[in-house]
């Protein structure tokens, strides 16, 4: 495990890193105050990617976001400050986006359950998940777009390779330890130090824009959205407050969340394309989520049948409900509750796989992942072993 230490910043290699592993895992620890931590994020980016905050066309557009931020989300608005004080900047320049680090958006999709305590063996509420994701590079997404077969071996970087764990421990507001992929200004899936847990899903696979991602607005968009409420949550019914009442644009991928605490309750938010907003929770069992709005599909027995453009949703859906909610067993084992997601995990096509699992437990303030590594000599996938991640403490 390779490990270095500047200042309150603590970086290592969690998975992966190796010469025929396809990505490579990287955790962050960063303390101190969120403009130290803003500051910390946009280091590694520019150092890691040569990164630096964008040129933005529409300069009223993106003050009102800064000044959004400022009045809604406190937290990310300092560390705002820190990505301009990390490139010797004005934060107050309107003609760049402070406010979005390393951001990037692909297809993807995915299968989460939450177990609440009275579904689990031990009394641990479990929020357990596959994220599914193209192996290849960018040229090799777009030709699956287009229905052409990707290279077998990618050309350009893999747009899977560079995953993190970034913990926060800052010295105003909840720890918190989640992973992301597309920004290290959001998250995909997340655990505070409260039991608050959020984990992000594509939604509406069917219906997703084709014309590229749309402007950024004042407000958040989908991964910033678990990252919001892992700021400023501490259980379900302040993540449902918070979400009612804060203002959110999709980004070009239609996104749902999956949101549930240490005292058991868990929901999914959802908004509909003309900007509905949706709460959907179950109070008997488990709650299956995959890629398709369940506003609109509430009976799992009527779901529709998959099709070229669904990401077999409908059938996921299928087989996590029978797993889950239709077997007869009245609590699942934490190895069971990983077994239904390997269930349902991608298998037939090499440039597609469950890039991580991850188990995410409310109870115990931890989240454990394992990260797929490629594909063995001998035709079977090559995962990493499972890693503990808690909560950091101060």
């Amino acid at each position: 495990m390779n490990q270095t230490t500047t200042g309150r910043t603590e970086a290592e290699v969690v998975a992966g890193g190796g010469p025929d592993d396809i990505l490579t895992v990287r955790r962050l620890a960063l303390r101190g105050s969120q403009t130290d931590i803003g500051r910390a994020l946009a280091t590694e980016a520019g150092t890691r990617f040569g990164w630096a905050p964008p040129p933005v066309a529409d300069t009223l557009r993106n003050r009102a976001r800064r000044r959004w931020f400022a009045r809604e989300w406190p937290a990310h608005h300092a560390r705002m400050l820190g990505v301009a004080e990390a490139f010797g900047l004005d934060p107050e320049r309107d003609d760049l986006d402070f406010s979005t680090i390393v951001s990037g958006a692909a297809d993807f999709g995915c299968s989460a359950v939450w177990y609440p305590p009275q579904a689990a063996s031990d009394g641990h509420g479990r929020i357990v998940r596959n994220f599914d994701f193209f192996t290849g590079d960018w040229q090799g997404l777009l030709a699956a777009i287009d229905g052409d077969t990707p290279a077998a071996t990618p050309a350009g970087p893999r747009i899977c390779e560079t995953p993190y764990v970034v913990d926060l421990v800052p010295d105003e507001g909840p720890a918190s330890t989640a992973i992301s992929i597309f920004g290290l200004d959001g998250a995909t899936d997340g655990v505070n130090e409260h039991g608050l847990a959020v984990v992000l899903l594509m939604a509406d696979v069917e219906t997703a824009r084709a014309d590229g991602a749309a402007q950024p607005t004042a407000g958040l968009n989908p991964t910033q959205v678990p990252r919001f409420l892992l700021d400023t949550c501490a259980d379900a019914e302040e993540a449902k407050e918070a979400l009612l009442s804060t203002k959110q644009y999709d980004d070009g991928t239609p996104c749902h969340h999956l949101i549930a605490d240490a005292a058991g309750r868990g929901f999914v938010w959802e908004r509909s394309p003309h900007g509905d907003e949706h709460i959907i929770e179950v109070d008997d069992g488990p709650l299956c989520v995959t890629n398709h709005l369940l506003h609109r599909h509430p009976v799992v027995a009527e779901l529709p049948p998959d099709n070229t453009d669904s990401h077999e949703t409908y059938g996921r859906m299928r087989t996590l409900t029978s797993r889950t909610r239709e077997s007869g067993q009245t609590a699942s084992t934490p190895e069971t509750m990983r077994a239904d997601l390997d269930a349902v995990a991608p298998r037939t096509d090499p440039s597609w796989r469950a890039v991580w699992r991850t188990v995410v437990d409310v109870h115990d303030r931890s989240l454990n992942a394992r990260f797929y590594l490629g594909e063995g000599s001998d035709g079977a996938m090559r995962t990493s072993a499972e890693v503990r991640l808690p909560v950091g403490r101060r």
